[in-house]
């Protein structure tokens, strides 16, 4: 898909409205310099060249992003949106030479070509998520220096997209807890510009897990504004001294990187700890109006991990609850604070009949990004075709609406 607006043939799966939790943009230039303090750049800024190595990508300071090399070209081209697949096909059958990247289009770097986009494609309102700074986050490791950075992308990403564009497109500026009170003041700034989601890497921070009491100013604050808390997948680089016991490294090129990073480096794991800590720490009982939001990190997980939640929950009954004992089932705790974002691979209909309903879960297109579906229309077509009617239409609209309080 070249980015023009074309309209999809009728999905025989699903032909309603659509909310797509799952979409991206590509940065501007300015993304990186516009509010940046000169001491942070100099340390810590964002720079897109060709190295030593011959290799054009993504530095942060002098630090290479490896993985940044895989997809990025100096003529600002990106891979093509939800052609993956067709990708991995040529180059297994001997294509290696079939190029599929593409020059960026105005929807992918504007709010209102990217509307253009969604009305054509039956989408009423989506979640936007950021672009390569995913891959940049994890070495932004000293808070001295994340805060300046992150607070400009942030300012950057409002002066181009707001935070919340006229309920269609729902922006997510990213936030840390590396320094609480660095991290209330810029929670504060970014809900008095209107921002309804943040989006907040996998894991602990220094030593503490996020439900922890010593972060309770912060979610204070999120509780007031009734924040959802998204989780993105990106590489869990809080497990990088595990990785090194069992001899694999982090923060390589995706062609280096082992069967083992990507089974327990991403998703599944890093997700199940992160949304397991928060309920288990008692956090909803604490602040019941913040959401939390598995995006890109797929659903498979999701019925073995509720059923394992319930099951350590009886056995540690009698045992240590640092935050005071679950007044309820950790799936039922789950059930009322947590929605996630399948993969158009998943297997939906056994996931939602070993949980028991499809409330929780919601479609995204990931647009646009290779890894996704071209069209958001194409995710029923792939991924609900064994669901009820009226399920397809909680994946592909209901659900992701409820969740941004919008009327579905």
């Amino acid at each position: 898909m070249s980015g023009q607006i074309d309209t999809a043939e009728t999905s025989p799966v699903y032909s309603g409205p659509i909310f797509d939790a799952d979409t991206h943009f590509w940065e501007t230039d300015e993304a990186w310099t516009r509010y940046l303090p000169k001491d942070a750049a100099e340390r810590y800024g964002i720079t897109f060249k060709t190295g030593p190595d011959g290799d054009f990508a993504m530095y942060v300071g002098p630090r290479k992003v490896e993985i940044s090399a895989d997809h990025l070209f100096e003529d600002g081209r990106v891979p093509a949106p939800g052609k993956l697949h067709e990708w991995l096909r040529a180059m297994k059958e001997g294509k290696a030479e079939i190029d599929m990247h593409v020059p960026k289009t105005p929807a992918m770097v504007e709010p209102q070509e990217r509307v253009k986009l969604l009305d054509a494609w039956d989408v009423r309102s989506s979640i936007l998520f950021i672009g390569n700074m995913i891959t940049a986050i994890s070495f932004l490791d000293d808070p001295r220096y994340a805060y300046p950075v992150l607070n400009a992308y942030n300012n950057w990403m409002y002066d181009q997209w707001k935070y919340n564009y006229n309920d269609r497109i729902y922006s997510c500026p990213i936030m840390t807890l590396d320094n609480v009170e660095e991290a209330c003041k810029a929670l504060k700034e970014v809900i008095a510009k209107g921002a309804k989601l943040i989006l907040m890497p996998m894991g602990p921070y220094n030593g503490k897990a996020p439900a922890h009491p010593d972060h309770d100013p912060f979610w204070a604050i999120a509780n007031e504004a009734g924040i959802r808390v998204v989780f993105h997948v990106s590489e869990a680089i809080y497990m990088k001294d595990h990785m090194a016991l069992w001899g694999e490294g982090m923060q390589q090129s995706r062609i280096r990187q082992s069967a083992f990073v990507w089974m327990h480096g991403y998703s599944e794991r890093p997700v199940i700890e992160t949304l397991s800590s928060f309920i288990f720490w008692n956090f909803f009982e604490r602040f019941p109006n913040v959401k939390l939001l598995s995006a890109e990190n797929g659903a498979e997980w999701v019925p073995s991990m509720l059923v394992k939640m319930d099951k350590c929950r009886g056995i540690a009954k009698n045992g240590y609850w640092p935050a005071g004992q679950l007044k309820d089932r950790p799936s039922n705790i789950f059930a009322r604070h947590v929605s996630v974002v399948a993969y158009p691979e998943d297997d939906l209909k056994s996931i939602i009949d070993q949980v028991g309903n499809a409330d929780w879960v919601m479609m995204g297109s990931d647009y646009p990004h290779a890894e996704g579906v071209e069209e958001p229309r194409l995710f029923a077509e792939e991924a609900c075709r064994d669901l009820s009617a009226a399920d397809v239409r909680k994946v592909m609209y209901e659900n992701g609406m409820r969740f941004m309080g919008l009327p579905a």
